[in-house]
């Protein structure tokens, strides 16, 4: 079975900002239902970004982010106009939930996107089916559903690539490193460090054609 490519692009210093100014203050929030919220991309709000500014977390949440990419794959793929979650996509998450178990400090942001078949408004629900599905999938794995709450569908917008068949590698979600969980006890301590330096140990988990 193929898995997954691993999409691990270089995460600049303004484009995480963006990110991480929803993720900072959407962690505090404990409520709501798995992928029930849908941010609409008002990031960037003074308060926002003054937390990661003013708390010193913008410089070590773009090495995390970035770290996140680069250790486990951090995107699953789908059969045409479905949300399931096949075997191969079921195994990447369990490489992220065990990534995330390692780093509870961090807060994490789905992004669900569908290849160009179909309307807009008919992609922008199915993308975000898709997000959910890897949100509910990251907490039945052990994962608190406040780390990953914020969920963002993309809808048909940001295709891989550009074409207007059906394309497998546009159909995917993408778990990003969206902020510091602020209620988290070492980041009340200031203690960003100690989360930065620590040694990623990957599980033991098989793939599943492996024997």
């Amino acid at each position: 079975m193929t898995l997954p490519r691993i999409h691990a692009p270089l995460i600049s210093r303004r484009a995480l900002l963006l990110g991480l100014a929803g993720g900072a203050l959407a962690a505090c929030d404990t409520t709501g239902e798995v992928g029930a919220f849908i941010d609409e991309g008002a990031f960037g709000t003074p308060t926002a970004h003054n937390l990661l500014i003013q708390t010193g977390q913008l410089d070590y949440a773009v090495i995390l982010a970035e770290r996140f990419a680069r250790e486990v794959p951090n995107t699953v793929n789908f059969a045409f106009d479905s949300a399931q979650l096949d075997e191969a996509a079921r195994f990447v998450l369990m490489r992220q939930a065990s990534w995330m178990a390692q780093f509870p400090e961090l807060a994490f942001r789905v992004f669900g996107h569908t290849d160009l078949v179909g309307s807009e408004r008919y992609n922008q629900g199915l993308g975000l089916r898709r997000a959910r599905a890897v949100a509910s999938y990251l907490v039945s794995l052990g994962i608190s559903r406040r780390r990953v709450q914020a969920v963002v569908s993309n809808g048909e917008t940001q295709p891989l690539i550009p074409t207007p068949a059906r394309e497998r590698e546009n159909r995917r979600a993408v778990t990003e490193v969206s902020g510091f969980v602020q209620n988290h006890p070492r980041i009340l301590n200031g203690d960003y460090a100690h989360v930065v330096h620590r040694e990623y140990v990957e599980s033991a988990v098989r793939a599943p054609d492996s024997p």
